[in-house]
């Protein structure tokens, strides 16, 4: 099955995120899909990334992940699923840290080249390992995706408000029209 890669699917305000929320709906295992499980998206996910990631001025091109490299790649990204997730929900995340550590050392280990995938989503979230506010790190409210709330007071809810942040109200106008409460 093949993908459109979209500015939505790249709301996470970092690539390790994006490369993380590459699995829709991760927390509903009956509906839970993974954008990467076709290995030519992994390719076509670098090419979206270097026009459509936060940090795009950070590299000029994004090599796609090496040959043989993908299930090591797949690791490291359900590894920094894991931890900003416990970090986001202010869980212990101590030994979910140390296993990122290992996942992106070991990741770096299978020789990617500078520019690639690989490296660049280890820099990536290396990075967000220095965060000086993790309380900018959320879990959107709609579809369980990470993301960095930039927003000047960190009221965030939603990843994207044009699409979780309106599905959500759409869906709460329809129920009170529904039970006819007008508050």
């Amino acid at each position: 099955m093949s993908f459109s890669w979209t500015p939505h699917r790249f709301v996470g305000g970092a690539l390790a995120l994006d490369v993380a929320n590459s699995v829709i709906l991760r927390m509903d295992p009956a509906r839970s899909l993974d954008r990467f499980a076709v290995p030519e998206q992994l390719a076509s996910f670098a090419n979206a990334a270097c026009v459509l990631s936060a940090e795009r001025e950070r590299w000029a091109q994004l090599r796609p992940v090496q040959s043989g490299n993908e299930q090591t790649f797949l690791t490291f990204r359900e590894a920094v699923d894991r931890y900003f997730r416990g970090l986001a929900t202010a869980n212990d995340a101590q030994l979910l840290l140390a296993d990122l550590l290992d996942q992106g050392s070991k990741l770096l280990r299978s020789n990617p080249t500078a520019g690639s995938l690989e490296a660049e989503t280890v820099h990536s979230a290396l990075r967000l390992l220095s965060l000086p506010d993790p309380q900018r790190l959320k879990i959107c409210g709609h579809c369980g995706w990470l993301f960095l709330d930039r927003s000047k007071n960190k009221s965030r809810f939603w990843c994207d408000m044009a699409v979780c942040g309106n599905r959500t109200k759409a869906n709460r106008h329809y129920r009170r029209k529904k039970t006819g409460d007008t508050a």
